[in-house]
């Protein structure tokens, strides 16, 4: 097996946890790797404190971008979509109306706000409800590495 997959998936958790680290300054808390259905794992999913639900798939490089054929999927699981990618990103391969978060290992800037799709009221109160059930399990294993949490 190549280091080249290991190294992609660094990279991109790197970028998660700069995003994560500056949408708390916005009022959204996240969750790396979150499924909202079968079949699909985003990223980044975030609770804003006005209840808004925000999606960040974050992009290491051109071919991690071009690989990607699921991310159209999440678009009906969130308000807000966004890209999250480093300085060195070729910004013009993603489209124009999605969000787009420059970031590094560090901290992160939102270079164009999301547009506002709001989700209907039952399937925010799920996703909420799971956002809420997935943190308290991640929050469980880290004090009880031994417990039996069902994600």
């Amino acid at each position: 097996m190549s280091n080249v997959a290991p190294q992609i998936i660094q990279h991109g958790r790197l970028l998660a946890r700069g995003v994560a680290r500056h949408l708390l300054g916005h009022g959204v808390v996240t969750i790396e790797e979150f499924v909202p259905a079968r079949g699909l794992r985003v990223d980044l999913m975030g609770l804003s404190d006005k209840g808004e639900i925000w999606v960040v798939e974050c992009k290491s490089s051109r071919a991690d971008f071009m690989q990607d054929a699921k991310w159209q999927g999440y678009l009906d699981w969130c308000d807000r979509f966004f890209w999250a990618v480093d300085a060195e990103f070729p910004v013009e391969l993603l489209p124009d109306d999605s969000g787009l978060i420059l970031s590094d290992p560090y901290d992160a800037e939102i270079v164009r706000m999301a547009p506002s799709t709001p989700l209907a009221p039952a399937r925010r109160r799920k996703l909420t409800q799971m956002f809420a059930r997935h943190a308290a399990q991640r929050l469980q294993v880290l004090r009880d590495p031994d417990a039996r949490i069902v994600l």
